[in-house]
C-alpha cells in the first residue's frame, strides 16, 4: 500500500478572519477558489470551508463555540504541529516567499537551508495563518 492523504480539516480560532488567509494563501499552491466550497452546520455547531484540489483537500472549520477562545498550542498532545508543502526547487521556495510577503502572510523563518534536517539540501520556509498554525514549503 501507499499512503495518500484524501484532505485535512484544521479548527481555526475565527472562520470570517480565517477565510481571508486562506483564500489569498491556497491559491499560490495551486488551490482554485472555483473549487471551493462554504457551509453551515448549526447542529454540528461548525462552519467549514473547503478547498478542495486533486492532489489534497484542505478544510478549515470553525471551533465548537465554549472552545473558541483557546489559543492554538502546537506543541499539545493531539494538536497539528505544521503542515509542510513540498515543491520542486529552491527557485520555487524563493519565488513562494515573494508572493506570501506580497498578500501579507506572517513569514517565521525566511528560506534557508536547514543541514540539521534529513535529507541533505533541505531549504524551506516557514510561515503562520491568523490563528497561528504553521506551515512550511520545502523542497530537497
Amino acid at each position: 500500500m501507499e499512503p495518500v492523504l484524501s484532505h485535512i480539516e484544521i479548527t481555526v480560532g475565527d472562520i470570517r478572519r480565517a477565510i481571508p488567509f486562506y483564500d489569498k494563501f491556497l491559491p499560490l499552491l495551486g488551490y482554485r477558489l472555483d473549487r471551493c466550497s462554504e457551509a453551515v452546520l448549526p447542529a454540528h455547531d461548525k462552519h467549514v470551508v473547503s478547498y478542495e484540489h486533486p492532489r489534497l483537500g484542505i478544510a478549515i472549520t470553525s471551533p465548537r463555540t465554549e472552545l473558541a477562545k483557546e489559543r492554538v498550542q502546537r506543541r499539545r498532545p493531539g494538536a497539528l504541529h505544521h503542515l509542510a508543502f513540498k515543491v520542486d526547487s529552491r527557485a520555487e521556495v524563493d519565488r513562494l516567499y515573494a508572493q506570501l510577503l506580497e498578500i501579507g502572510a506572517v513569514v517565521d523563518i525566511p528560506p534557508r537551508e536547514f543541514p540539521e534536517y534529513s535529507p541533505p539540501g533541505y531549504y524551506a520556509l516557514f510561515l503562520r495563518d491568523p490563528d497561528g498554525l504553521r506551515y512550511e514549503i520545502v523542497t530537497y
